[in-house]
C-alpha cells in the first residue's frame, strides 16, 4: 500500500493535468500581475526548474532508443523543413501585417524563427509524440538556427540586426537544459539497470512530470509577466499573430509529416516542433539589443505567454488532428 500511494497519486495527476496546467497559468498570472518585484526571482529559477522537468522526461527515454532515432533520417530531414523553410515562409507571409515598430518585428522575428528544443519535448510526448525523436534532432536545429537566425533577420530587417545574434544564449541552453539533464538521466538509468535502490530512485522520479510542468509553466509566466511593462500596449497587436501562427503550424506540420510519410508518434512531433518557438534562448538576445530596440524583448515574452497557453489545447487537439492510424486500423 505505502508504494501504490504516489503512484496512485501521480495517475491521478497525469488524468487530470491539462486542468492542473492551466491552473498553473492562472496562478502564474495572477502572481506576475499583483507581484511583479517577484519576476527577476522568478526568472533565475526558470533554468532550474526546466532542466529538472527535461532530466525526468529524458530519464524515460532509454539510451537504445535515442540511438535509433538519430538514425532516423526521415524524421531529421522534416524537422529541418518544418523549421526553416514551412516557417520562414508563414513568417513572412505575416510579416507585412506585423505593427509597423520595427523593434516589435525585430523581437518577432527573433522568437518565430527559431524553434524550441526544451519543453516541446515534454508537451510532444504529452500528445503522443515521439520524444527520443525531438531530442535526437535538439542538436541539429540549435546549430542550424544558430547559422541561419543571422540570414533570416537581414533577410527581412536589413544588415543592421543581423550582427546581435551571438552563439552564447544557444551554447548555455544546449548545456543547461540539455546536455546535463541527459547525462544524469543515462546515470540513473544506468543504476537502475543494476541495483534495486537505482530503479526506486527513478520511479519516483517519473512520477514528478506533472508537478514539475505545472511549476515551469507558473515560473516562467509569473517572471515574465512583469518584463512587458509599458509595452504591453506596443506588443499587444502580436497576440493575434502569434495565436494564428500556432493554429497555422497545426497544419502545415501534418502536412510535411504527411509528405515524409512519418508514423503517428514522428508526425506529432513534427507538429509541435513546427509550432513552438525558442523563446526562452532568445530572450537574452532580445534583452542585448541597444535601448532604442527594447521593445523586442516585450515582444518575444509576449510570445511565450501565448505559447504556454496554446500548449494544453495542442496536447488535446493534436492527437485528433494526427489520429493513431495503427490503433484505427
Amino acid at each position: 500500500m505505502a508504494e501504490q500511494g504516489p503512484q496512485g497519486l501521480a495517475e491521478r495527476m497525469e488524468h487530470h493535468q491539462v486542468a492542473i496546467y492551466l491552473a498553473a497559468l492562472a496562478v502564474g498570472g495572477l502572481a506576475g500581475a499583483l507581484a511583479p518585484s517577484l519576476g527577476p526571482g522568478l526568472e533565475h529559477a526558470i533554468n532550474p526548474v526546466l532542466g529538472a522537468l527535461l532530466f525526468v522526461t529524458f530519464l524515460q527515454v532509454p539510451a537504445a532508443d535515442l540511438g535509433r532515432a538519430l538514425r532516423d533520417g526521415r524524421f531529421l530531414t522534416a524537422a529541418l523543413v518544418v523549421n526553416f523553410a514551412v516557417v520562414p515562409l508563414v513568417v513572412a507571409a505575416m510579416f507585412a501585417f506585423l505593427p509597423a515598430d520595427q523593434a516589435v518585428r525585430a523581437g518577432a522575428l527573433l522568437v518565430l524563427l527559431c524553434p524550441c528544443v526544451d519543453y516541446v519535448i515534454v508537451f510532444s510526448g504529452l500528445a503522443g509524440g515521439s520524444g527520443r525523436r525531438l531530442l535526437a534532432a535538439t542538436p541539429l536545429l540549435l546549430l542550424a538556427q544558430m547559422l541561419l537566425l543571422p540570414a533570416f533577420l537581414h533577410l527581412f530587417l536589413g544588415a543592421g540586426l543581423a550582427d546581435v545574434v551571438e552563439p552564447g544564449p544557444f551554447v548555455a541552453a544546449f548545456l543547461v537544459l540539455i546536455v546535463i539533464p541527459l547525462a544524469l538521466a543515462w546515470l540513473l538509468q544506468a543504476w537502475a539497470a543494476r541495483r534495486p535502490a537505482g530503479r526506486q530512485v527513478a520511479d519516483a522520479a517519473t512520477t514528478t512530470m506533472v508537478p514539475l510542468m505545472a511549476a515551469t509553466l507558473l515560473t516562467v509566466v509569473a517572471s515574465q509577466i512583469p518584463r512587458l511593462g509599458d509595452a504591453r500596449t506596443d506588443v499587444a497587436a502580436l497576440i493575434p499573430f502569434y495565436a494564428a501562427f500556432l493554429v497555422v503550424m497545426a497544419f502545415a506540420g501534418k502536412a510535411v509529416a504527411r509528405l515524409f510519410r512519418l508514423d503517428t508518434g514522428a508526425a506529432r512531433a513534427i507538429v509541435f516542433t513546427g509550432a513552438t518557438r525558442n523563446s526562452l534562448v532568445v530572450l537574452p538576445l532580445a534583452l542585448s539589443l541597444p535601448e532604442a530596440l527594447a521593445p523586442a524583448a516585450a515582444a518575444v515574452v509576449t510570445q511565450t505567454l501565448v505559447e504556454v497557453l496554446g500548449m494544453p489545447a495542442y496536447v488535446r487537439l493534436v492527437p485528433r488532428l494526427v489520429p493513431d492510424r495503427t490503433a484505427a486500423g
